[in-house]
C-alpha cells in the first residue's frame, strides 16, 4: 500500500512541478521569451521622431527640424569590406580604419555609420552605388538664427544612449513635450541575420513632437542682442545680461546674455556658457533694490513721499558705519530724494521704518529665496536665511541691495510688480504649445499675489520716474517719455570682503510709466570704463528704450 502512496505522491509532485515551469514560462517570462523569438527572426529599427518647433511671437522659427538621413551599413551585403571602407568614410568625415572594425566586427548584421547626416551627405553616398549601404530618413536639429537666444533656447546632444535630448534652456525644459514619441520598423531577416526582401514587414510610424510658441518677439531680440554686444565693448564690461518683460502678464520677450555661444555647434564651446545666467546666477542688486523696500514701506504707510530724515552724516550701526555712496550728505531729504540721490543712509531709515518683521516679510513676498518657476532649465535660488540669522547691521545693508543674493529674473518679476499695480507675475517664454494634430494649449498668465497695492505701486512709479528726470543718468534718457527706472551699483564680493574695483552695474525701470509695456533689467559685470551704473548699464538701458519706442511706435509725449 507504501509503494502506490508513494508513487501517487510522486507523480502528483512530478504533474505540479509540470505546471508550475508552464506557469512560468507562459505568464512570468511569456513576455521576455516572446521578444527573444522574434528577434530570432525579425530586425527592428527605430524611426525618429520630428522634434517640435520653437518659433518667435510672429511665428518666426528659432529651433526646427530639418531633414536628415540615418546612414548605415550591412555587412552581409557588403563585398569588399576594404574598399567600402575607404569609399565611405571620407564623405561622412570618419576614420577609415573605424568604419572598416565596424563593419567587420563578427555578428553585426546592422551598423549604425551616422545618426545626422545632411541632404548632400547622402546624395555623395548615393552617388558611389554601393551593396550594403543604407538610409533612414530622421530629422536634424538647426537654429536659423545661429547664436541668437542661446541660452534661451539650450541645444540638443545625445543621451547615454545616443538618443535626442534636449539640454538646457528650452529644449532642456520642454524636451518630453518637444521629442515625440519614436516609431519603429520591423523586418524578417534569414539565418545569416539579413533582412528578406520579401517577408512581412510591420511599420509604427513616429509621432512627432510639440511645437512652442513664444512670448518672444524676434524683432526685440535681436534689438536687445545687438545693443547688448554694442555695450559690452563700449563700457569694457566682462560678462552682461538683458531681459525684457511684459509686466501684464510675465511673458518674457527678449532675453540676452554674454558671451553666449551657438547650439548647433555647442560641443566647440565652454560649458559654463551653457548655463543662462539670467536665471542661473545670483548677483547682489545694489540700489535696484531700494525701490522695492520704498514701495514696501509706502504700502505700510510707514512713510509717504514726502516723509523727510536728516542726512547729517553715517549713520551708525553696531560697531558698522554705513555711508552714502559718493561720500555726500544733503541734509534734509525726502523719501522721493532718498531715492532720487540712491542715499544708502535713507535706504537705512526707510528699513527702520518699516520693521523687522515687515521688512522680511516683503522680501518673501516679492519672491526672494524661491523659484519663480519660470519655464527653463536650471533656475536657481539662494534661500533666504532664517528670520532669527538676520543681524541688525544685515538688515540695514539689505535695504539697499547688499548682503542679498538674488537673480535677475527675480529682480524683474519683483520690479514688474510695481509697474502693473502690485501683483506678482509668473515669469513665461512659452505662450502656447501645439501638437501635430491641430490641439493648442494656451500657457495664461498667471498671478501669484497682491504684493503691494495700486496706490503704493503709482507712488513708488512717480518716484522712479523723479529719479530718471533729475538723477545721475538724466542726460541720457529720451525726451518726452516718462520712464520709470532706478540704478545700481553693486561691489562684487571677493573671499570674504568687497573689491572696490570691480561692480556690477545695473539699470531696472519700464515704460512709459502712464501704461507700461515692458520693464527691462540690463546688468553689466566689470564695467572698466566706469564702475557706476549711471555711466554704463543706464545709457544702455536707455538706447535701448529708444529702440523699442521705435519698433513698437511709441510716440512720446
Amino acid at each position: 500500500m507504501w509503494r502506490v502512496t508513494a508513487a501517487f505522491v510522486t507523480i502528483a509532485a512530478i504533474f505540479l512541478l509540470v505546471l508550475v515551469r508552464l506557469f512560468y514560462w507562459q505568464v512570468i517570462a511569456g513576455s521576455r521569451l516572446r521578444l527573444e523569438a522574434t528577434s530570432q527572426y525579425n530586425l527592428t529599427f527605430t524611426l525618429p521622431a520630428g522634434r517640435g518647433a520653437i518659433v518667435s511671437q510672429d511665428g518666426s522659427p528659432l529651433a526646427i527640424s530639418v531633414p536628415a538621413y540615418l546612414v548605415f551599413a550591412q555587412p552581409v551585403h557588403i563585398k569588399n569590406s576594404a574598399e567600402f571602407a575607404k569609399l565611405v568614410a571620407p564623405i561622412l568625415l570618419l576614420e577609415e580604419k573605424d568604419v572598416l572594425a565596424q563593419i567587420t566586427q563578427e555578428g553585426r548584421v546592422w551598423v549604425p555609420l551616422i545618426r545626422k547626416a545632411t541632404i548632400e551627405t547622402v546624395t555623395a553616398l548615393e552617388a558611389l552605388n554601393l551593396e550594403g549601404l543604407g538610409f533612414e530618413p530622421v530629422s536634424m536639429r538647426y537654429y536659423p538664427e545661429a547664436s541668437m537666444a542661446a541660452q534661451l533656447l539650450g541645444f540638443v546632444g545625445l543621451d547615454q544612449n545616443g538618443d535626442d535630448k534636449g539640454y538646457f534652456g528650452l529644449e532642456g525644459f520642454y524636451d518630453r513635450e518637444l521629442r515625440g514619441k519614436d516609431g519603429r520598423r520591423e523586418v524578417e531577416k534569414d539565418v545569416r541575420g539579413a533582412p528578406i526582401l520579401i517577408g512581412e514587414e510591420e511599420r509604427i510610424p513616429a509621432q512627432d513632437g510639440r511645437s512652442l510658441s513664444l512670448w518672444i518677439d524676434r524683432a526685440l531680440q535681436h534689438i536687445v542682442q545687438t545693443r547688448l554686444s554694442e555695450g559690452i565693448q563700449k563700457y569694457g564690461a566682462k560678462q552682461g545680461s538683458i531681459i525684457v518683460m511684459d509686466p501684464q502678464t510675465g511673458g518674457v520677450l527678449a532675453m540676452a546674455s554674454y558671451p553666449d555661444y551657438e547650439p548647433a555647434s555647442y560641443g566647440s564651446f565652454e560649458k559654463e556658457l551653457y548655463k543662462n545666467s539670467l536665471v542661473a546666477s545670483t548677483y547682489e542688486p545694489g540700489s535696484t533694490f531700494k525701490v522695492l523696500v520704498m514701495a514696501a514701506a509706502l504700502n505700510e504707510k510707514a512713510v509717504i513721499s514726502t516723509t523727510t530724515f536728516d542726512e547729517a552724516g553715517p549713520v551708525r550701526v553696531g560697531e558698522y558705519s554705513i555711508r552714502t555712496w559718493n561720500g555726500q550728505y544733503r541734509g534734509i531729504q525726502t523719501m522721493t530724494e532718498v531715492i532720487q540721490h540712491s542715499s544708502n543712509v535713507g535706504m537705512v531709515f526707510v528699513g527702520n521704518k518699516l520693521g523687522r518683521e515687515s521688512f522680511l516679510q516683503y522680501i518673501e513676498d516679492f519672491g526672494f529665496g524661491k523659484l519663480t518657476n519660470v519655464d527653463l532649465e536650471d533656475e536657481a535660488a539662494i534661500p533666504l536665511r532664517q528670520d532669527s540669522q538676520w543681524r541688525e547691521i544685515d538688515l540695514a545693508t539689505a535695504s539697499f541691495g547688499q548682503g542679498i543674493a538674488v537673480t535677475p529674473i527675480q529682480m524683474a518679476v519683483a520690479v514688474a510688480s510695481i509697474a502693473n499695480g502690485g501683483w506678482l507675475m509668473e515669469p513665461h517664454v512659452v505662450k502656447r504649445i501645439s501638437d501635430t494634430k491641430g490641439k493648442t494649449v494656451e500657457m495664461k498668465p498667471k498671478r501669484i499675489r497682491r504684493v503691494i497695492g495700486k496706490e503704493a505701486a503709482e507712488v513708488m512709479t512717480e518716484m522712479m520716474i523723479n529719479a530718471v528726470d533729475n538723477g545721475e543718468a538724466k542726460w541720457a534718457k529720451p525726451k518726452g517719455y516718462r520712464i520709470a527706472g532706478k540704478t545700481g551699483t553693486a561691489q562684487i564680493p571677493v573671499a570674504g570682503h568687497y573689491d572696490e574695483t570691480k561692480t556690477i552695474a545695473s539699470f531696472i525701470g519700464f515704460a512709459p510709466a502712464d501704461d507700461p509695456q515692458f520693464v527691462m533689467l540690463v546688468t553689466l559685470r566689470e564695467p572698466t570704463s566706469s564702475p557706476w551704473g549711471s555711466e554704463t548699464a543706464a545709457p544702455l538701458f536707455f538706447t535701448i528704450a529708444r529702440d523699442i519706442f521705435l519698433y513698437k511706435n511709441i510716440l512720446p509725449k
